[in-house]
């Protein structure tokens, strides 16, 4: 089973991109969503930009999610890029798309954009620091290479350092196990065998509504329930999407007016204006919808008041619950107290999760109160005793959430320190784009953005536009580099402990509030006003360069 990004580092080329000594304008990491869309804007703006990705192709999480049933839980045309070439000549089969057809969406964009001329890919980053003197950033990859560049973007999004617990035994088990987002691109075959999964996040629920069908037998390990909620998903017809293009340019500049930069946001009401009889109607319209309407659609102080919350958790429990037949799996599946407050972590979109445990080849093991003690050969040791013998196990524990893509990269400041040790109490950083100590460095869907709280290319876009308007103001200015003051980032820091403070996220230990790896920082590391504040504050501070220490 493969752990780590390195283990993928392969040196394809000696040319182009790949080159030794590579000295370029912009050196961005990732190419996924915003990678890409950072390198089609910086072009624009005449300046010479390589993306160093580690995956093998285009795409981000869409490369490396590639385990049964991985699927985006944003529907299109809101998870797709505003780029008229883009979108003018392409069309979607589903409204919620798998993972095979996102990376055929993103084969049509370098069809259309030539991106990848400009890529390396098998090629993972390992250091960089800045040289002040000089004004560049050297970049040192896992292979060896060093490049040079005076602006550095890391691109790799919320979820590129996996996370696999320090299980005893892990290396002895003799059957088939693999990491649901280092899944084989060949697949694995699972029909008839003994299959487990660890973990009810995204992965988890989708690897179970995929494999509860086919698998000889399947059993889930739960450490809290998943409150999901109905996808909605449908099939689109070219015909409808074509007709519909006409408003595109509208509904884009729309999403970034919404709070999470869907094509829907908060209700004007509070929970208690309304009778109970319309709170009932009002869920149900939500519900019937599907998607993350019901999360982030609903009334305006779900998220704020335990009452109001309690409210849409009795909702969502009364209609899941009548979904499950045995009521050993529905108090577990499903219980009639919540767990936490609802939306407090990020719901998962389901399409029949809850069906497949009403199936006799399918159980459910709760590991809050029986935990794993040990993989043996043969399968999965639980504290009571028990030895659950498998063939093949799905981990789908998550990620180092949030801030492990960029504390893993060896990144160094000009003071000589490490962020992987500035930011084991806690992350900071100055509008969720630039990290102090840290010149010409940004970041996008990472820490402080919107990021978990949004639509991926929402965000992705406001973000990519400030950076790309930043450095194309620092090239007009005869800049050499800019950095965050540390007193502009403790003022960022304490917009976004109050943002999230005055909300029901830290009652919950979350991926909103740092994730689970034990040891890790309990904090805020979204910016929870939504993104049409986020666009303004980040805005504000461009002029005049509001927060930065700027050098000639």
């Amino acid at each position: 089973m493969k752990a780590e990004l390195r283990e993928y580092a392969r040196r394809r080329s000696t040319t182009g991109p790949y080159v030794d000594n590579l000295d370029t304008d912009v050196l961005i990491v990732g190419a996924g969503f915003g990678g890409v869309f950072l390198l089609y804007e910086l072009r624009k703006r005449g300046l010479k930009a390589t993306i160093y990705e580690a995956g093998t192709d285009l795409g981000g999480t869409w490369r490396w999610n590639r385990y049964p049933g991985a699927r985006v839980d944003s529907e299109v045309p809101e998870y797709e890029y505003s780029i008229p070439e883009v979108w003018r000549d392409w069309t979607w089969t589903t409204n919620y798309p798998n993972y095979q057809e996102l990376r055929q969406y993103f084969d049509h964009v370098d069809e259309v954009l030539d991106i990848k001329k400009d890529c390396a890919f098998e090629t993972v980053v390992v250091g960089a620091q800045f040289h002040e003197e000089e004004g560049k950033w050297y970049v040192e990859t896992e292979d060896g290479r060093v490049a040079k560049s005076k602006y550095f973007i890391i691109a790799a999004g919320f979820a590129a350092k996996r996370y696999i617990p320090d299980f005893k035994g892990l290396d002895t088990f003799e059957g088939v196990i693999h990491h649901s987002s280092f899944w084989p691109e060949e697949g694995v075959e699972i029909r008839g065998k003994r299959c487990a999964v660890i973990g009810t996040g995204a992965s988890g629920v989708q690897i179970a509504q995929e494999w509860g069908p086919e698998a000889g037998s399947l059993t889930v390990f739960q450490r809290t329930p998943n409150l999901a909620v109905p996808m909605g998903k449908k099939l689109l017809t070219r015909e409808e999407q074509q007709n519909a293009k006409v408003h595109y340019p509208r509904l884009f500049e729309l999403r970034e007016k919404c709070f999470g930069g869907f094509l829907f946001s908060f209700s004007e009401k509070n929970t208690f204006d309304d009778s109970e009889e319309e709170q009932n109607e009002f869920f149900q319209k939500l519900w019937d919808h599907g998607g993350f309407s019901f999360w982030l659609g609903t009334y305006k102080d779900m998220l704020f008041d335990a009452k109001a919350n309690r409210r849409a958790y009795d909702f969502w429990a009364k209609n899941v619950r009548n979904r499950i037949g045995d009521p050993k799996k529905r108090e577990l599946l499903a219980p009639l107290e919540p767990p936490h407050p609802f939306g407090v972590k990020r719901p998962c979109l389901e399409q029949n999760y809850y069906e497949q445990f009403n199936r006799p080849n399918v159980d459910i093991v709760d590991i809050k109160q029986n935990p794993i003690t040990e993989f043996t050969p043969t399968g999965i040791l639980t504290s009571n005793g028990t030895l659950h013998e498998f063939d093949v196990i799905a981990v789908a524990t998550g990620f180092d959430i949030t801030t492990g893509g960029m504390t893993n990269m060896g990144l160094r400041s000009i003071h000589g320190t490490t962020l992987q040790d500035e930011w084991r109490s806690a992350a900071n950083t100055y509008l969720g784009t630039t990290v102090s100590g840290y010149p010409n460095m940004f970041h996008l869907y990472g820490p402080h953005g919107p990021t978990l709280l949004s639509n991926g290319p929402s965000s992705i876009e406001v973000q990519g536009r400030w950076i790309v308007d930043a450095i194309k103001k620092m090239e007009k200015e005869g800049l050499k580099y800019i950095d965050p003051t540390p007193e502009a980032t403790k003022a960022w820091k304490e917009r976004i402990n109050y943002l999230s403070d005055i909300s029901l996220f830290p009652t919950t230990k979350s991926t909103y509030m740092g994730g689970s790896l034990p040891g890790k920082a309990f904090e805020q590391v979204n910016y929870a006003g939504g993104i049409p504040n986020y666009a303004l504050e980040i805005r504000e501070a461009l002029p005049e360069w509001k927060g930065f220490k700027t050098v000639k």
